[in-house]
């Protein structure tokens, strides 16, 4: 599994629903898959009215999404970084 940027727009109401998620999925077709499954669920939008600017292949470490985290918790360090501030001793 591979970790995937989506970034495109949807109508709701009488405007533009901007969007970018990030999708666990095994290749680009997978993950445009489950976009439209994911937006069409949350917000009943039928898949023709979702319109795809891109969908880009990501480092899991740089998503903030739960899904991706928990899908790649043991290739991510998620540990704190080690305080150099010697003042709190």
């Amino acid at each position: 599994m591979k970790a995937f940027r989506v970034v495109g727009h949807y109508p709701a109401s009488k405007k533009k629903q901007d969007f970018t998620i990030d999708v666990v999925a095994s290749d680009k077709e997978d993950a445009k898959h489950r976009l439209y499954s994911h937006i069409g669920s949350r917000h009943r939008v039928q898949r023709r009215h979702i319109t795809i600017e891109s969908i880009d292949k990501i480092d899991p470490s740089t998503s903030s999404s739960a899904h991706v985290i928990d899908a790649f918790r043991d290739t991510i360090d998620s540990s704190p970084s080690p305080t150099t501030d010697d003042s709190e001793e």
